[in-house]
């Protein structure tokens, strides 16, 4: 299942709480898509994806956006 979660209009801390509320409801190989335009939020987000061992990879879409692809270990 892929879950997308659209936080271009969010401010942190926002984003990484509703991450982390995606991310308990994933089931093994389930993909999570997120968009972000927060700077707090674009550094916080893949912190803790690393900081958790989370698979991810984050391509910029715009000057402003940052898009997000989660996989679950």
């Amino acid at each position: 299942m892929t879950y997308e979660y659209d936080a271009r209009d969010e401010k942190c801390p926002l984003p990484l709480v509703k991450m982390r509320l995606l991310l308990k409801k994933m089931q093994r190989h389930d993909t999570c898509l997120m968009i972000i335009a927060d700077q707090g939020s674009k550094t916080d987000i893949p912190k803790y994806l690393i900081n958790k061992g989370y698979q991810f990879t984050q391509q910029n879409i715009s000057s402003v956006l940052v898009e997000i692809r989660i996989t679950n270990r």
